[in-house]
């Protein structure tokens, strides 16, 4: 445990190079092709956090503005991601859950009863923020620590599941997405196209990056849309011009910067994965092995970044005119882009889908978050964290947490308490 520390406080960016070099060498790659592959993907990594922050240094602001203009004052606080993933890398449960993580993915890849071989370990965060969760709850260690492995083994199911739509849509072959926070949407994506698909005149109705573009030429351009998407966020904010412009210069350099880091990225996934394929089908003939990854790669598409920008002020709003919503929606709208990128896939990058599909999310999780809002707060003190001064609850908007996930594990924590 002190090595998986020690590599996971290094961050994304030295512990995904580190752990692509070793599967290349597992793999047979040589050491010179392994450390190529692995710098690659971790130069990749650099480049998509830098434009990550770039983002999310000049949503956040605006997004805090907006509430601040809107005079919100709400009892449950979001504090976002990066302070949720020190919960679950700070709850009591954390060695033992993680060192199971590890056999159960190797043996589940071993007994044919999953493909994916997830290698994205710093988020196993958001497994053990659940977790945490359920500690809080149950107060029970070992039932939290098996609850949580049962969800890591369905995230794997489905991860293999959802795999081949995402690789279809996304043109990424071989990979798959045990994310669960992202993947708690999937479900309802999949719901709202069905539903949609049976309603006349709003069945037609199909927006994406590509036919805005074809539509309307150099302004549908994604760095175009980046830009009048930034402008609108700057102004809803009340920014003065000059700082509502630069604020859409920088939205119009993400959109463009995200995509084109993203392939540098893929370029090293790409040839360990192929590296992976070729030993992994001598080894073990007929079958099909997937790299499971951060949602991070998907978040480049236009629609998917579009839709994250569009879905801040519609957050703000809901949270301000929903009954009985005591959740302030702050350090993690910037993120809220991150609920889309495993939507995107089943509802064909229709924005228009995407979107009824985001409400229906974003009601859910102020709801959520207002319900368990105690026992999340419960779980970030079990884990050492200081809670921000001003309000007696917190919790996170693109965690698992707030998601139906969250409140079904209070709930079983709950009947878990009844029974025992």
């Amino acid at each position: 445990m002190e090595i998986i520390n020690t590599i996971i406080g290094l961050g994304a960016t030295v512990m995904m190079p580190i752990i692509f070099f070793v599967v290349g060498l597992i793999f047979r790659m040589g050491i010179g092709k392994s450390f190529k592959a692995g710098m690659t993907v971790g130069v990749g990594f650099v480049g998509v956090n830098m434009v990550i922050n770039l983002l999310l240094d000049n949503l956040g602001p605006a997004s805090k503005a907006m509430v601040e203009r809107l005079g919100l004052h709400l009892t449950v606080v979001d504090v976002g991601w990066p302070t949720a993933s020190t919960v679950g890398w700070g709850t009591p449960i954390m060695a033992a859950t993680v060192i199971g993580f590890l056999i159960i993915n190797a043996l589940m890849v071993f007994l044919k009863l999953s493909k994916t071989i997830d290698v994205d370990i710093f988020n196993y965060w958001i497994f053990l923020q659940v977790g945490a969760l359920m500690y809080a709850v149950s107060g029970n260690f070992w039932f939290s620590v098996i609850f949580t492995w049962i969800i890591f083994v369905i995230v794997l199911k489905v991860a293999d599941l959802c795999a081949p739509y995402i690789q279809k849509e996304y043109n990424l072959q071989g990979i798959s997405f045990p994310h669960l926070a992202g993947m708690a949407w999937s479900p309802l994506a999949i719901a709202v196209n069905w539903i949609i698909d049976r309603i006349p005149g709003l069945n037609k109705i199909d927006i994406n990056a590509e036919r805005i573009q074809k539509r309307f030429g150099a302004l549908g351009e994604p760095v175009v849309i980046g830009f009048i998407l930034g402008l609108l966020i700057g102004i809803l904010a009340g920014y003065s011009p000059d700082k509502a412009v630069t604020l859409a210069m920088n939205i119009a350099a993400a959109m463009v910067l995200l995509p084109k880091m993203i392939d540098v990225l893929i370029e090293g996934l790409l040839a360990v994965r192929d590296a992976a394929e070729t030993q992994l089908k001598k080894w073990f003939p007929d079958r099909e092995f997937y790299i499971g990854m951060d949602t991070a790669l998907l978040i480049g598409d236009s629609s998917v970044l579009a839709s994250g920008l569009l879905m801040i002020p519609i957050t703000i709003l809901l949270s301000f005119i929903l009954p009985g919503n005591a959740m302030l929606p702050f350090t993690d709208l910037a993120s809220l882009v991150f609920i889309f990128a495993l939507v995107t896939p089943f509802v064909r990058r229709n924005m228009f889908r995407m979107l009824i599909v985001g409400i229906i999310s974003v009601i859910i999780i102020l709801y959520v978050g207002t319900d368990i809002a105690p026992w999340v707060t419960q779980s970030f003190t079990q884990s050492h964290i200081d809670l921000p001064k001003d309000f007696s609850a917190v919790t996170n908007m693109t965690g698992a947490v707030s998601t139906w996930i969250g409140w079904l594990t209070v709930k079983i924590g709950q009947l878990f308490n009844m029974v025992f």
